[in-house]
């Protein structure tokens, strides 16, 4: 029986540097190491990489397979990209050797969605070794689907479903920072949602695709709609400063049609510090049905945070899945793991992972 379940992080960006950080806290887990896309970053010690003031003697690897034949984990969280596409390369590589997989790529949440062959793909191939793979996160993954769902669960009938999530991107990188559009002229983010640089958010037809399975309902189209949110102040953060007439964000939609009719409508504004033009952050859920369930969270659950903390915390729930691919939605409620919750003595089977 192992003392604790080994881990390694895939990402050494934001989200890979807060997982690092909380997977350092949580007892019964065991960081056993790193790997990281930037060629940079290959050899540094992780410690102060991700913030802290002592090095960790965990150095960062370039090389995946070897990273995983030296540390031989159970369990390694993937935090390199968005797409499946350019997910599925590094989910393969952990499946054959025989490790479980949870992977914060929004598309990831419910990869069925966008890329049915390559869902396919990796639930045959996690289904033959025996391990679980997960997409996770806080939206897709949580606020606008898994929580919708559990709603749902009240009501004996539904017409329609909106929810809305009003946040703040401040906090983020410059990479989520220019898939918003944030810091360009209004005409540059036109010119970057025809050319594909200004994305908006990632994850609507995830989410929509989540709740209809789970709901039993059959989508006919999705209709999506990005709008730049210009600013009238200066606003600045870390990693940008905007100036008044400059896109401070994206305010997109998505809306969800069955039997000719709208079912699901999702609402994402995001933009840095909207509270300096009064706007307040929050998570917001209307249910038309029997009966109708309105739910509202402000301010926001906090992004970056909340997806670090949900990778983590649904580690005991892929330790206990089904091999093959799984979303939110399949596996038991994720709870914060405190106390001894990550020991696995008793709890779980860990099996050694293979090469």
């Amino acid at each position: 029986m192992h003392d604790s379940i080994r881990i390694a992080v895939l990402g050494t960006g934001q989200m890979g540097s807060g997982i690092a950080r909380l997977l350092l806290e949580k007892p019964g887990l065991e960081l056993v190491g790193v790997y990281a896309r930037r060629k940079q970053r290959s050899g540094l010690d992780l410690g102060p990489l991700i913030g802290l003031e002592k090095e960790l003697g965990i150095s960062v690897s370039n090389d995946l397979e070897t990273t995983l034949e030296q540390t031989r984990p159970h369990i390694a969280i993937q935090a390199t990209c968005s797409r499946v596409a350019d997910a599925v390369g590094e989910i393969t590589t952990l499946i054959r050797h025989g490790v479980h997989v949870i992977s914060i790529a929004e598309e990831m949440a419910f990869p069925a969605a966008c890329s049915p062959a390559l869902a396919e793909q990796i639930h045959r191939l996690a289904s033959t070794n025996r391990v679980a793979v997960l997409g996770t996160g806080i939206n897709p993954g949580f606020i606008l689907d898994l929580l919708v769902i559990t709603l749902s669960g009240v009501c004996a009938g539904i017409q329609s479903i909106t929810a809305r999530r009003v946040n703040d991107l401040s906090p983020y990188g410059p990479a989520v920072l220019m898939s918003q559009g944030v810091g360009l002229s209004p005409e540059a983010f036109q010119t970057g949602l025809e050319n594909k640089t200004v994305v908006g958010h990632i994850g609507f037809i995830q989410s929509i695709h989540m709740i209809a399975t789970a709901l039993g309902w059959e989508i006919e189209r999705i209709e999506e709609k990005r709008e730049a949110i210009v600013t009238q102040v200066r606003r600045e953060t870390p990693f940008i400063s905007i100036e008044p007439g400059q896109v401070a964000g994206c305010y997109h939609t998505a809306v969800a049609y069955r039997q000719g009719k709208p079912v699901i409508t999702l609402i994402h504004p995001q933009q840095i510090h909207p509270s300096l033009e009064g706007v307040e952050t929050g998570d917001y859920i209307e249910i038309q049905g029997s009966p109708n369930v309105s739910l509202a969270v402000t301010p926001e659950i906090p992004g970056g945070q909340a997806t670090c903390a949900l990778a983590v915390n649904m580690i005991p729930r892929i330790l206990t899945a089904a091999p093959g691919l799984h979303s939110m939605a399949e596996l038991p409620v994720p709870a914060a793991m405190l106390g001894d919750a990550g020991k696995p003595v008793g709890r779980y089977k860990l099996e050694e992972p293979h090469g």
